[in-house]
């Protein structure tokens, strides 16, 4: 099946009486006469906060997606990323990740430091993080495909080969550039995660988080921490994240075209002063982003405005399409202030190193008329 197939039909059908979308199972429990049914798993289906049969299609399209042996739901981002770490680390444990991380997942794991793991940073930038991982001879390594909000790309297959080189297991957040761009697994990561409340449900009407893992003995431990912990995806969402899903390939190609186009045109802004996209030759690793992507660079441009602080504040109030919000992903186009959302727990040292300003920017392009975008940003700049 080819990749534009896989999000629409993707996954096995197993209701009896053939309905083309598969059903929701709003239900705790499952009729257990003395051993309890087996999903298509194998897994035991008995209690809803173990297994349920509404997240098997979505599980099975998102494994195929990245390519990777199996998938998991979860109620949220950050409960994937949880219930990976846990099921990943011990009291010796080292890890490495970038300082520049969604913030919560940097406040996760700077928190799991009193269980006995080391937690080391890094500056986001291949050869950089290389050389870190080499001194502090991680046996875990994370990272994140394009990084949140100022857009650096790592070198996946690279930062993977050294990490296996190393003996460490690599974990790749791949929400920004969604499988679309790259899949981490086919290069040898041994986890992959996504908030899908982002591109992958793609409407802004749904919290999830997913975990798709390389192997079965990866899938096997997943899957009992994941009951342990009751991180799971409840059924509606699960059903409307496929349903979301299966637009994904013409969304997400609609968006990176829309997010060209708006990054070129800002360029030329006199109100802005920095554009940052990887799509753009000025960008720093745009020889890595057109390597690892090819002719799409991601639906998320983000820019400097002139004046700091109150022009950005002036620019946020003139908006009149595009909404001022702390997400991404959708369908609709949203402008975020990072030092006020995701780029907050960063360490305020960190975000003047990595350039996390009071005039930064960052927009997740929509689905919207590209020309109603750019006159919505051109009047909300001329306000400033």
């Amino acid at each position: 099946m080819r990749r534009a197939s896989v999000p629409v039909r993707g996954y096995r059908n197993l209701d009896l009486y053939g309905s083309l979308q598969p059903p929701i199972y709003q239900t705790a429990v499952f009729r257990m006469v003395g051993e309890a049914t087996k999903s298509d798993r194998g897994f035991d289906l008995k209690y809803s906060r173990e297994e349920n049969p509404t997240l098997r299609p979505l599980e099975e399209v998102l494994a195929k997606l990245e390519n990777g042996e199996d998938a998991f739901a979860f109620n949220s981002g950050m409960a994937a990323l949880s219930t990976v770490f846990l099921s990943l680390l011990d009291a010796n444990s080292v890890l490495l990740v970038p300082m520049e991380s969604y913030g919560a997942t940097l406040r996760l794991l700077s928190s799991l430091e009193k269980f006995g793991i080391r937690f080391n940073k890094a500056y986001p930038d291949t050869e950089v993080f290389i050389e870190e991982m080499k001194s502090t001879k991680p046996s875990i390594v994370f990272i994140e495909t394009i990084t949140n909000p100022t857009l650096k790309v790592f070198d996946v297959p690279e930062v993977i080969k050294t990490a296996k080189d190393l003996g460490a297991v690599t974990v790749v957040d791949n929400t920004f550039a969604t499988p679309m761009l790259i899949t981490p697994i086919t290069h040898g990561a041994e986890v992959v995660v996504h908030s899908t409340s982002k591109y992958l449900a793609g409407h802004n009407d749904v919290i999830g988080g997913a975990a798709v893992v390389s192997t079965k003995e990866l899938s096997d431990v997943m899957w009992v921490w994941r009951a342990m912990l009751g991180t799971i995806m409840q059924p509606m969402e699960a059903y409307l994240t496929l349903r979301g899903v299966k637009t994904l390939d013409v969304r997400f190609e609609r968006q990176c075209k829309n997010a060209r186009a708006i990054a070129e045109f800002l360029t030329e802004h006199s109100k802005v002063s920095d554009v940052i996209y990887p799509g753009l030759p000025t960008h720093p690793h745009y020889g890595i982003a057109k390597k690892l992507f090819g002719d799409k660079f991601g639906a998320v441009v983000s820019f400097r405005i002139r004046g700091g602080r109150s022009a950005a504040v002036k620019f946020f109030e003139s908006l009149k399409l595009i909404t001022p919000s702390p997400s991404l992903g959708g369908v609709e186009s949203i402008a975020t202030y990072p030092i006020t959302s995701a780029a907050a727990p960063i360490a305020e040292e960190d975000r003047k190193i990595l350039g996390i300003d009071e005039d930064l920017i960052r927009l997740s392009v929509g689905i919207e008329d590209v020309q109603d975008l750019m006159e919505d940003l051109d009047q909300a700049l001329a306000n400033v």
